[in-house]
């Protein structure tokens, strides 16, 4: 259940919202009968909705985003953002680009290995150069190594470069968006949680002293 209300057709105003509303959920109320022939709910639109600005910002994002004016490959793009939602431990943004990574062409090899890419054999040269950036981006919050650049700089050109960091730090912000208000499909209970019972009383830690 996402965190934020979700905004229903009848209260949806006119403009961006009822549009989106329009191309994406026919003529039904997304909140009354929720979901998706993706298997996601769709309650990212319902709720981003109650902000109409930035619902019209983000589609127009999704818009530059797969524009054919894009000089980034869009298999590269799409393997970019696949690790983007692994690392970010997105399973939304995860999902969504394993369905994206396959309609540009992507091998399921590439797709079902993006969790170890770095050991993998399956990728090339420039796609292995691209993961490392988007590594660099994600998980090192932008502390890319002049090696890491330079590798990536063999393949894609300056603004090819742009559009990809661009990208991928803007479905970084998704994926995080979407765990913290619990879209979609993030809404699992973290994981790391203290392990309890019967008999559990201490950590068996070096300097803790046993009964």
């Amino acid at each position: 259940m996402p965190r934020l209300s979700q905004v229903s057709r009848d209260d949806a105003p006119e403009g961006i919202v009822t549009t989106m509303y329009d191309f994406i959920f026919g003529d039904r109320d997304p909140v009354a009968q929720p979901g998706l022939p993706n298997g996601t709910t769709g309650d990212w639109w319902t709720v981003v909705a109650r902000s109409p600005e930035l619902l019209e910002h983000c589609v127009k994002g999704f818009m530059f985003y797969r524009s054919p004016d894009r000089e980034v490959p869009a298999d590269l793009r799409e393997l970019a953002q696949l690790r983007v939602g692994w690392a970010r431990a997105s399973r939304f943004v995860f999902s969504q680009h394993c369905k994206a990574c396959r309609d540009n062409g992507v091998t399921e090899d590439k797709i079902g290995g993006i969790d170890a890419w770095e050991t993998s054999s399956a990728y090339t040269p420039a796609e292995r150069a691209v993961l490392a950036w988007t590594d660099a981006l994600v998980l090192r919050g932008g502390r890319a190594s002049d090696a890491t650049f330079a590798a990536l700089a063999e393949h894609l050109s300056e603004v090819a470069i742009l559009e990809l960091t661009y990208i991928a730090c803007w479905y970084d912000l998704h994926a995080v968006m979407s765990k913290a208000f619990q879209l979609e499909l993030d809404t699992d209970p973290d994981p790391i949680t203290e392990l309890t019972g019967p008999g559990i009383t201490r950590s068996l830690e070096p300097n803790a002293v046993a009964d």
